[in-house]
């Protein structure tokens, strides 16, 4: 029988597409789609199996732990793989909340401007009796160790902090603050997603309890990722069922996945360093460039941030509007994360920055790989200017106005973390 399978449509010019969305996804690359596709047609078994072929793929099963373990500088028995940077999140902050509770320990410190993994996850310890305090940020959306360190008390059970920020790209202390973390005795979570395969990390060398990451951020497959343990520290199971990974995370392992992982970590990293440094580069010509639009604001560090990361604040339009007309140019962008895409909440990493919700109404969020080319940075140079231009006339004569933040939070149902603390 021939199974019918769905085609899709593209537009007729994708080949003359511009990506400039990585914070949201990396397109795979074909080695590690080579990896893949090998490994479901050679080592399909399961690897909890006890017959010859189905070792074999236990082998290369615990092959991709040794080589991402190799990355962090971790030990390959320190590595849970999960379906991704949510599930990582999520079993590391509830992992350490449990411990913390036995002990009479359930403060919990974090910041204002985390992924919504961590912030719901927070959101959800609160309603079970849990203080969560959430760290002020500076304008760049960085905090100070100091301030981890002032916050910390005796009944602190975890501090998660985001290695790199997904909407503004700004890079946190997370040496200084493991450090800190390491000196009170208080777990430390960093969710590493938009760090990892773009930054260098040393979970030893700095003082990293839980690490959360995923592939497809770094030009692997979705579905998978990782959450880093180190060792003689407690886990709580988040998925019941079978013994996998050494009975802390239940479910066969998607083994193709992991593989794909590997392939694209390895490959990412021998190429970090050069790549970074040109990413940067086009980077800086687009943050130069569009910030000569009048009335343009640079959200997140100048310096500190993210290779490919470009976030730009225009006052008087939409950021939604502009995404929508660049999209018609060819142009792949976003106004921030992509898991909060159809929300019509200003970002809450930028309000967290102390932006006005007009102005984080008006961000677009640019994010670059290395397969982005110096024709792509003068193509959106060209475009975008009057496009902005284009809806702050639409605008000036339209009776529209916003409604304010409180009222489309209630009419949303928004119920957040508390308000943050200093």
């Amino acid at each position: 029988m021939t199974v019918a399978l769905p085609t899709f449509q593209m537009r007729k010019d994708t080949d003359k597409m511009i990506y400039m969305d990585n914070a949201a996804t990396t397109k795979m690359t074909p080695a590690t789609i080579q990896t893949m596709l090998l490994s479901m047609e050679d080592i399909w078994y399961n690897p909890s199996s006890l017959y010859t072929p189905a070792q074999k793929v236990a082998e290369a099963l615990e092959d991709a732990r040794i080589r991402i373990a190799a990355y962090l500088n971790a030990s390959p028995e320190e590595i849970i793989f999960t379906s991704g940077g949510s599930e990582s999140d999520n079993q590391a902050i509830l992992s350490a909340a449990r411990t913390g509770a036995q002990a009479g320990k359930q403060h919990i410190i974090s910041t204002a401007m985390e992924h919504h993994a961590v912030l719901h996850t927070l959101e959800k310890l609160e309603r079970e009796g849990y203080e969560v305090e959430l760290l002020n940020v500076h304008s760049n959306g960085i905090i100070s160790a100091a301030q981890v360190e002032r916050a910390i008390r005796e009944d602190t059970c975890l501090v998660t902090v985001m290695y790199a920020n997904n909407e503004i790209g700004s890079i946190q202390p997370i040496s200084e603050i493991g450090a800190v973390c390491r000196e009170k005795g208080v777990t430390f979570h960093t969710d590493a997603v938009q760090a990892a395969g773009h930054l260098p990390i040393d979970v030893k060398a700095q003082s990293i309890d839980l690490l959360s990451l995923s592939a497809h951020k770094f030009h692997g497959p979705k579905g998978i990722g990782a959450l880093y343990v180190r060792r003689g520290v407690p886990v709580t199971r988040v998925i019941e069922g079978g013994d996998q990974e050494q009975r802390r995370r239940a479910g066969t392992e998607n083994l193709p996945a992991i593989i794909g992982m590997a392939a694209a970590l390895e490959q990412a990293c021998a190429h970090m360093a050069e790549n970074a440094q040109r990413v940067s580069a086009l980077r800086n010509q687009l943050i130069e460039g569009l910030s000569q639009i009048p009335h343009t604001v640079l959200n997140g560090d100048p310096e500190n941030r993210l290779p490919g990361n470009v976030n730009l604040s225009f006052k008087g339009i939409e950021g939604e509007s502009l995404v929508l007309l660049l999209d018609q140019q060819g142009i792949c962008a976003s106004t921030g994360s992509a898991c909060t895409s159809h929300s019509l909440l200003p970002s809450h990493v930028l309000l967290a920055t102390g932006q006005s919700h007009e102005m984080a109404a008006g961000a677009l969020r640019l994010s670059l790989s290395e397969d982005n080319t110096q024709a792509d940075i003068d193509e959106v140079l060209r475009i975008v200017p009057g496009l902005v231009e284009e809806l702050r006339g639409k605008r000036a004569g339209s009776p529209y106005k916003r409604c304010r933040f409180g009222e489309r939070q209630k009419s949303q149902g928004y119920n957040g973390v508390n308000p943050p603390h200093s």
